[in-house]
């Protein structure tokens, strides 16, 4: 069984060895003689062995004790330096952060944010997981995740969550689609037409379809992918109409690889930053959030003072 030593005898035992008396050790620790010589006491008592030869008032080291001080020194050392760096707040920005988004935030929001918050915070490490909303809940539900962030609301009461920024959702077709020409989309358009979407448990299926079916009962789904490219890929091979973030099809719009259709659905949603109450959200944990919400979604412009 390992004996019961606590700190504060570890501290005695070093104060008597150096000072040479309990005067002056309990003058050095601030703490009352009657003290000092219970500790003591009861440490060599934990231990087994006598420290000290009683020489009147001066304690002196036997040969036990002075194979056993500097062992004590190094685990009081070792303390001092555990207490100094928590609480050094240079020092606790630093470690790993596990970060579970949902494909928008994590693919076209998230890389950039990061890879700045990392640039300023070398020693911290942000490990990313890319998956749809349903996952990401999953991954704070088991505490697999100390973040998440996800398209929309997060309606799980066990989670704590907060707006991040807005999105807006576009619907896109080909070039070379019939209703490429028209100025607006109405009922009839988005019932007839073919719709190539991310998978159900994704936020953006959620916001679409939340919006779409105020106006129509049902879409006609040809296809469900579970990655924005894989959309992308579909709907400018002309094999129907997909909806996705602005902010993923900015590069096929401004290039004419895709098109932009205008309806009456209202397309607009929220990103959230989502967590468990109950996971621990350390001083690292607490400083990459306040970067995310200060920066709304887009990373700093250079030489903007964070």
């Amino acid at each position: 069984m390992t004996p019961h030593v606590t700190f504060r005898q570890l501290q005695v035992f070093v104060a008597v060895a150096r000072d040479g008396t309990v005067i002056a050790a309990a003058d050095h620790l601030k703490l009352s003689q009657s003290t000092i010589s219970q500790s003591l006491s009861d440490l060599e008592r934990h231990l087994g062995v006598e420290l000290f030869e009683r020489l009147g008032r001066r304690l002196q080291l036997n040969s036990m004790g002075s194979y056993l001080l500097p062992r004590a020194e190094r685990l009081l050392e070792g303390m001092a330096d555990f207490v100094a760096v928590a609480e050094d707040p240079e020092s606790q920005l630093q470690g790993t952060l596990n970060i579970s988004a949902s494909a928008t935030t994590g693919t076209y929001l998230l890389p950039p944010l990061a890879g700045y918050f990392s640039n300023q915070n070398p020693r911290v490490d942000l490990r990313l997981r890319l998956r749809n909303t349903g996952e990401v809940i999953t991954d704070l539900l088991r505490f697999d995740a100390d973040l998440g962030l996800i398209e929309g609301q997060c309606h799980e009461s066990r989670l704590k969550s907060e707006t991040w920024c807005e999105d807006q959702l576009v619907i896109v077709c080909s070039p070379q689609h019939p209703l490429a020409r028209k100025e607006w989309l109405d009922d009839a358009d988005i019932k007839a037409a073919g719709w190539i979407l991310r998978e159900p448990g994704s936020g953006t299926r959620e916001v679409f379809e939340a919006a779409v079916l105020h106006h129509v009962e049902r879409l006609q789904v040809r296809m469900e992918l579970s990655q924005h490219e894989a959309i992308k890929q579909a709907v400018k091979a002309g094999l129907g109409l997909g909806c996705l973030s602005h902010r993923s099809v900015e590069g096929e719009l401004e290039r004419g690889e895709l098109v932009a259709l205008s309806s009456g659905l209202k397309l607009t949603r929220i990103f959230s930053l989502v967590w468990h109450p109950e996971r621990y959200r350390s001083p690292l944990w607490q400083a990459f959030k306040v970067f995310l919400i200060d920066n709304h979604g887009n990373p700093p412009k250079p030489g903007r003072p964070q």
